[in-house]
């Protein structure tokens, strides 16, 4: 079984049903949005249309920057777009140059080296371009923090935009320079990404000269590459962004993105989210990490077949070395770990790791430990590092508690670096050791799973798959939903990918799924064992089939709430002698009652396990409704919990019960006429979920046999009351262990004896004294009466019941 917590937030029945009417959406994707805060139609329409738009005047001060640039662009000054060196500081330069160059603008770029310049503007940067006859800098994924670098551009001659998307600085002070922020501007979606930030800057520039900002269109391919790989939240604009630009990225023109799909042997009619994150991109970041993240910005803008093909082979082979500098620092890491031990957060640093892919390695170690993490590239006397977090722990605030042992530092709550003094390495683990030890409590340190909705491992198929795209894209702050399926098993281990990776099957409710489980390499349990299962589920397309492919995320011992009895008391003896003054029915109840046809439940619910687990998550009141009480909360107490549960004969003496609930699970059928009528009342208060099917309904008949089928029962507890008169009824009443009895069962057999005269029940004492008695003849003891009246019923009902349900 796996370490982990599953997160499952209230989503309440009615809002689901609601979704599930108005937008014509499966239930698990219901439960999704109710989960994801939108419960209410309007907002659900509009997150599945993906629609947002604003225009980009909505950034306060954007026209003052447009003005600057078309100034610099009118007056033939040289000017320079200086990016940073990963996906999203590549796409951003790409699209500013491609704009400015469409002005008519003289127009080069600067991107800087991990090794050599470090995150961000620095001085000897812009000392250097200065010096190189520029005259307007723009920043593109950068600049929001170099306040002093803008002060000294501007001291030398430099006019300064900053389009940036990051955190300003922790004392507030901006750059004295027109800027381009989402946050820092207003935009109503503060949340673009640098990218993003360039695409509304370049539509108004067009728009500035007179031309169609909608021209600014032709780069959504790249926003959405940017907006995918930079983990920025997928709400607002950014949705429309990313669908809009997929739809772009299928059909793109760009050369060197054309050559990049060849070289990573990418159907472009396949291209999604996933693409992006585990192709695309890293290719485009591996140049930056590795070495220069120049080649980017050409793959992006050249329009020479030839050598885009160059450029994506080259990136390919960086990447390829990427992985094999990455696995080496991975081990290093990992080793580093063990030796430090049990700790709240890490600090892990190495001569020779390479700054470019400390990163990436962070989040591996964040994956494995559960931990915030910074990995410092030592490089003689200075190191540079970079962060990844949980989600309890905001990692920028963490390195600003411990600023004044850095260097400098800058990112984001979940992603951040920074660059050091190597001699400072010792003290800035222990300070921020202790940060975080001081703001994360043992509730944080434990991998919690996000359960998004609950299913069955029947709905694990294409049509759901297919349903949950209309969720999509996927990222940050929207993830592929995940799916939790109560009491699986998971069974028939093979290997694939060698050896690194599992395929296996999930069983549950009757159906079977195909499970991909990355990164394991054996199974969480053996088959036997049932399992809460969390997956997501995706489309496989392969040499053009489409089959649903379930993905293992997570799997743990079930850890059910209590279930309660609704209608008897807890222990044996107790529950027994309620039964046996309950059972004293009136002489019309004793008569036969029509049959009623009634038909076996639809095969469209998700099964018992699955359809109580929904509920219960509801955080509503579940009574479920089963032919004995007792063996069904057995059976059912080790995978599913946190609701009430009564037998039908107990429902229908007292029908108000079910009033108290908001959903009524029937479990197994009624077998009686009087207990059917209960579905049908027309003042119920409660939702009827019908679950059973021809299981349930043998087993019903199970439970019918034996409960009422008494005398045989009556004449082994009166021999064994009769042979062990001192010993406590409850033992007498529990019967044998090869064959035990309910509660219910032993309450009527002790009416049976009782009607008999075989026996006197003193129920304020709880014993029962057998009495000198001639047995009266079965037929004439009420209790057998009632017992084979309702036998007779409820096998009549079995006889037309069963077979229809073959």
């Amino acid at each position: 079984m796996d370490d982990v917590s599953f997160d499952i937030a209230a989503a309440p029945y009615g809002a689901c049903q609601t979704l599930q009417r108005e937008l014509g959406v499966s239930s698990a994707v219901a439960q999704v949005l109710v989960r994801r805060g939108l419960s209410a139609p309007d907002d659900a329409v509009a997150f599945l249309d993906a629609d947002e738009r604003h225009d980009a005047g909505l950034f306060a001060g954007i026209d003052v920057a447009v003005d600057l640039i078309l100034e610099h662009a009118s007056a033939g000054s040289r000017i320079i777009v200086h990016g940073d060196y990963d996906a999203d500081g590549v796409c951003s330069t790409a699209i500013l140059l491609r704009t400015l160059r469409g002005l008519g603008a003289d127009v080069g770029w600067f991107l800087p080296g991990r090794r050599e310049d470090g995150y961000g503007v620095s001085a000897a940067t812009v000392t250097r371009l200065a010096g190189d006859g520029a005259a307007l800098l723009i920043t593109a994924d950068c600049g929001i923090t170099a306040v002093e670098e803008v002060a000294l551009a501007r001291s030398l001659g430099l006019d300064v935009v900053v389009t940036d998307h990051h955190q300003p600085r922790a004392d507030g002070r901006l750059p004295d320079a027109p800027i381009v922020h989402p946050l820092v501007c207003g935009y109503p979606c503060v949340d673009l990404c640098a990218a993003g930030v360039a695409y509304k800057l370049a539509g108004a520039l067009l728009e500035a000269v007179g031309e169609d900002p909608a021209q600014a269109d032709r780069d959504l391919d790249i926003v959405a590459l940017a907006t995918v790989a930079d983990c920025v939240p997928l709400r607002g604009e950014n949705r429309r962004l990313v669908r809009e630009g997929l739809a772009a990225l299928r059909q793109t023109t760009r050369e060197g993105l054309r050559a990049l799909l060849r070289v990573t042997k990418t159907d472009p009619g396949d291209i999604d989210e996933q693409t992006i994150g585990f192709r695309l991109a890293p290719r485009i970041n591996a140049a930056g990490r590795l070495q220069r993240a120049d080649a980017g910005v050409e793959l992006l803008l050249t329009d020479d077949p030839e050598r885009a093909e160059q450029i994506a082979t080259e990136l390919d082979g960086i990447n390829a070395d990427r992985r094999h500098v990455e696995t080496r620092i991975l081990f290093e890491a990992q080793a580093q770990v063990a030796r430090l031990g049990e700790q709240p957060a890490y600090v892990l640093a190495g001569e020779g790791w390479h700054p470019g892919v400390v990163g990436i390695v962070a989040s591996r170690i964040v994956e494995q430990t559960h931990r915030p993490a910074v990995l410092i590239a030592l490089d003689g006397h200075s190191g540079t590092g970079s962060g990844r977090s949980i989600p309890g722990f905001d990692l920028l605030a963490g390195l600003d508690a411990c600023a004044g042992l850095l260097l400098r530092h800058g990112g984001h709550r979940a992603a951040a670096g920074c660059t050091i003094d190597a001699a400072q390495v010792d003290a800035f683990r222990e300070a921020f050791v202790a940060h975080a030890a001081a703001v994360l409590g043992p509730e944080d340190l434990v991998h919690r799973q996000r359960v998004d909705a609950i299913v069955g491992g029947g709905d694990l198929g294409l049509p759901l798959a297919e349903d949950l795209l209309r969720l999509a894209p996927f990222g940050q702050d929207n993830p592929r939903p995940v799916l939790l399926v109560p009491a699986g098993r998971l069974s028939d281990p093979r290997s694939m990918g060698e050896g690194k990776h599992l395929r296996c099957t999930l069983t549950s409710g009757g159906a079977r799924a195909a499970v991909v489980a990355f990164g394991r390499t054996s199974l969480p349990a053996d088959a036997t064992t049932p399992l809460d299962v969390a997956c997501t589920l995706e489309i496989n397309r392969w040499n053009g089939k489409e089959e649903p492919r379930v993905l293992l995320k997570a799997a743990a011992d079930p850890q059910p709430s209590a279930i309660r009895f609704a209608a008897r008391p807890e222990g044996v003896l107790e529950a027994a002698l309620a039964e046996y003054a309950a059972f004293a029915a009136p002489a019309e109840d004793a008569q036969p009652i029509a049959i009623a046809r009634v038909p076996v439940a639809a095969a469209s619910h998700p099964g018992a396990a699955a359809t109580i687990a929904m509920l219960v998550a509801s955080r509503e009141r579940v009574l479920v409704v089963a032919a004995c009480e007792e063996r069904r909360a057995r059976q059912l107490a080790a995978v599913v919990g946190g609701f009430d549960i009564c037998a039908w004969h107990q429902l229908a003496r007292a029908p108000h019960l079910a009033a108290q609930y908001e959903h009524l699970v029937v479990l197994d059928p009624p077998l009686l006429g009087h207990e059917r009528a209960l579905l049908a009342r027309p003042d119920a208060r409660w939702t009827t979920h019908q679950v059973w099917d021809e299981p349930e309904l043998r087993f019903a008949r199970d439970v019918l046999e034996h409960d009422y089928t008494v005398d045989g029962g009556a004449r082994a507890l009166f021999a064994a009351v009769r042979a062990a008169p001192g010993a406590p009824l409850d033992e007498h009443l529990r019967g044998p262990a090869d064959a035990p009895r309910t509660a219910t069962q032993a309450g009527r057999q002790l009416r049976l004896l009782a009607d008999l005269g075989l026996a006197a029940v003193d129920q304020e004492a709880g014993t029962v004294r057998l009495l000198p008695a001639t047995p009266l003849a079965l037929d004439r003891a009420p209790a057998y009466r009632l017992c084979e009246a309702r036998l007779h019923e409820g096998r009549a009902w079995l006889n037309r019941a069963i077979p229809a349900a073959a």
